[in-house]
């Protein structure tokens, strides 16, 4: 937790044209929230922050400067600009280090299933975990292993549950990952139609 993200520019409403003038002075506007801090409109600035994520992580604690108190938050959510691979506005929420909180994490999947290198197709329906987790100690990834997995095998939190070291939130049937059978494309039979016989008429 040594880095630490000054706030640079901090306004109560923000239009449009002032976030994009935020942005193209280098700045990303954002908001702040949580524990021991007012709800209040910031910006932050794009190059420090970007250094930041780097090292901490999605998940990682960092330190906002928040007239001159120093705040320990976490990136709660975000946007980004697609085409431009850019940030253009983030929330954080302010945090107490002591108390524990629930965060998304996602699952990683290691190993090579028995079923994939069948033949078989392995899917994620669900890319992220829900931890109940202290702050200091929040994961990265969560790693599960795939490899005794076959054709047909689904992969749940039920299975997992025990083997992770964070209470996880999630309900015991939310699928991790799944090995489905190869699709095989199915030939369809040609069947000729026989000629409809036109209907006889009779003369009176």
């Amino acid at each position: 937790m040594k880095n630490i993200m000054s706030t640079v520019v901090k306004t109560q409403k923000r239009d449009k044209k002032e976030n994009a003038k935020l942005r193209n002075s280098g700045f990303i506007p954002a908001i702040v929230y949580g524990y021991e801090v007012e709800s209040q409109s910031i910006a932050v600035s794009e190059k420090d922050f970007t250094k930041t994520l780097r090292e901490v992580g999605r998940n990682g604690v960092m330190k906002l400067d928040i007239d001159g108190k120093s705040v320990n938050v976490v990136l709660s959510d975000f946007q980004t600009n697609i085409l431009k691979g850019q940030m253009i506005h983030a929330d954080f929420l302010a945090i107490n280090m002591k108390e524990e909180l629930e965060v998304n994490v996602a699952v990683n999947v290691t190993g090579t299933s028995v079923g994939v290198s069948e033949g078989g197709m392995l899917q994620q329906p669900n890319r992220e975990l829900t931890v109940t987790v202290k702050p200091s100690d929040i994961p990265d990834s969560i790693d599960i292993d795939v490899s005794g997995m076959a054709i047909g095998d689904t992969l749940t939190v039920a299975d997992i549950r025990e083997k992770v070291d964070y209470p996880i939130s999630n309900e015991d049937d939310y699928t991790l990952v799944t090995v489905s059978a190869p699709r095989v494309e199915e030939e369809t039979e040609d069947t000729e139609e026989e000629p409809e016989t036109p209907p006889t008429t009779t003369e009176e």
